[in-house]
């Protein structure tokens, strides 16, 4: 054998001699890994599912169909006993969780909406010529403006007048009553006034030019009389809007137009005399929705004193409805993902769940809940989002609504307008009108109350609408409200 083959043997040797002890080294020196693997071998496996997609489970290994990634298992000394997600309390303090426990109580009326001041159509009057004439006179008159009642507007010169006038004094010094008072009477249909008429008579001259005037203080809305024009009898010469009472017509959002009724007190502020109140209430709210907006119209009355309140001005209106009862959770403790609503509940034992609910109206930082949640629960109000994206990812499923069980039947509510005589604890005494759809006549008697809260803000004395139903126990009262003046 060569030295060259001699040297060659002896490196292979000393390769297969090293890669011995190497492959010996890892199976003799590393224990706790032999042990590490078959104790994760030992653990139970509930379930496999993608990281990504944690909501979907499945039973075996394998390829994620939603991602190019390897299915993660599931062990059962990883999940939470009693379900829900469990969180370390040091964690929970370094997170800066807040809960807040579920309650009833009242929810207020915050509704605000802006509003514009219009002129109160139901203070509107008409001039017209009583009879064919001419314009002799324009008292200065323009659109525009303020006219106390009885300002002169203008003088007509009315020809046919002179001759019944004539007539009437011919027949009065005749001495006969029946002819001078039918003499009178075609005055009278002729359009003269008694005034008029009174003056005549009074004088015994003839009085073809008459004066016209406004019939009631206001703003000229439209002036078409002017000098040397004829007018016809029955033309309209000028149009008078009062503004003694105004109205403001609030746009109020179509998802809040249940919550306000007629005779509901309403507050406005106007930037024009920053730091004032003016006060009123609804007097209608129009039966038709503006399609561009998606609003309805209340319309709220005000009183004008002074005319300070102008048309056209914008306004910003608060309805002062009255408090409904309503289980109620923070507005900060709810999530709303687009497709539900949920709270996250704090369970007993540092466990944590997602549960959906139905929320309702929403206000002064509350948040009425009509399904999901029970009086008395604990909801986190501060690090929510934190932990509902842990039970995501976790694939922790929401506590869902409980199914609608069937409806019942609505009590039928019997409505009528009455006084209250007196109001005591949780009953009121009132003497209403009659109730045609049960015969009742108008009476007086006691009512008991729904909810005691019903009575508040009312008095002795006052007119009210109110509702009620008739029970085993006698009327209940279910709504009541002050009524609207007539």
């Amino acid at each position: 054998m060569t030295r060259r083959q001699t040297l060659i043997l002896s490196a292979v040797g000393l390769a297969a001699a090293v890669a011995l002890g190497f492959g010996l080294g890892r199976v003799t020196d590393d224990p706790a890994g032999g042990r590490a693997s078959t104790a994760q071998a030992d653990r139970k496996v509930l379930y496999w599912y993608d990281p990504m997609v944690p909501a979907q489970h499945f039973d075996k290994p394998g390829k994620s169909p939603f991602m190019d990634m390897q299915l993660q298992p599931k062990y059962a000394d990883t999940a939470p006993t009693g379900g829900g997600l469990q969180i370390d309390p040091a964690r929970v303090q370094a997170l800066g969780l807040r809960t807040a426990t579920v309650t009833r109580g009242t929810l207020p009326s915050d509704i605000t909406a802006t509003g514009v001041i219009d002129f109160n159509e139901r203070d509107f009057a008409v001039v017209q010529a009583r009879a064919a004439g001419f314009v002799q006179r324009v008292h200065g008159r323009a659109p525009g403006d303020m006219v106390r009642a009885g300002a002169p507007l203008a003088d007509l010169l009315v020809p046919e007048w002179a001759g019944a006038q004539g007539e009437f004094l011919a027949v009065r010094r005749t001495g006969d009553p029946a002819l001078t008072q039918a003499a009178r009477q075609r005055l009278q249909l002729l359009g003269m006034s008694a005034a008029l008429i009174e003056s005549v008579a009074r004088s015994g001259q003839v009085r073809n030019v008459v004066t016209v005037t406004t019939p009631s203080a206001g703003v000229i809305k439209t002036l078409a009389v002017r000098n040397g024009m004829t007018v016809a009898a029955g033309q309209t010469l000028a149009e008078i809007n009062g503004l003694s009472r105004v109205w403001l017509n609030a746009a109020v959002p179509e998802a809040l137009a249940g919550q306000v009724g007629s005779g509901e007190a309403v507050s406005a502020t106007l930037a024009a005399y920053p730091g004032e109140t003016f006060s009123g209430r609804v007097s209608a709210v129009l039966p038709e929705a503006q399609a561009e907006s998606r609003t309805l119209t209340v319309r709220v009355e005000l009183p004008n004193p002074g005319g300070r309140l102008r048309p056209g001005m914008f306004a910003k209106v608060q309805f002062g409805g009255r408090p409904q009862p309503a289980l109620l959770v923070p507005s900060e403790a709810v999530i709303r993902t687009g497709r539900r609503t949920l709270v996250m509940l704090a369970l007993s034992g540092g466990r944590y769940e997602p549960a959906e609910i139905r929320p309702g109206r929403e206000a002064g930082g509350w948040t009425e809940v009509l399904a999901g949640l029970s009086d008395g629960e604990t909801v986190v109000a501060s690090g929510q989002f934190l932990l509902d994206s842990e039970a995501s990812l976790s694939g922790v499923p929401a506590r869902p609504l409980a199914p609608r069980g069937p409806v019942a039947a609505a009590p039928t509510l019997y409505e009528s307008v009455g006084r209250i005589e007196q109001i005591a604890d949780g009953a009121i005494t009132l003497s209403h009108e009659p109730v045609p759809a049960i015969q009742w006549p108008a009476m007086t008697m006691t009512f008991r109350l729904a909810d005691p809260a019903l009575a508040r803000g009312l008095s002795s004395g006052q007119q009210v609408r109110f509702a009620f139903e008739q029970t085993p126990g006698g009327p209940l009262v279910r709504r009541i409200r002050p009524a609207a003046a007539r």
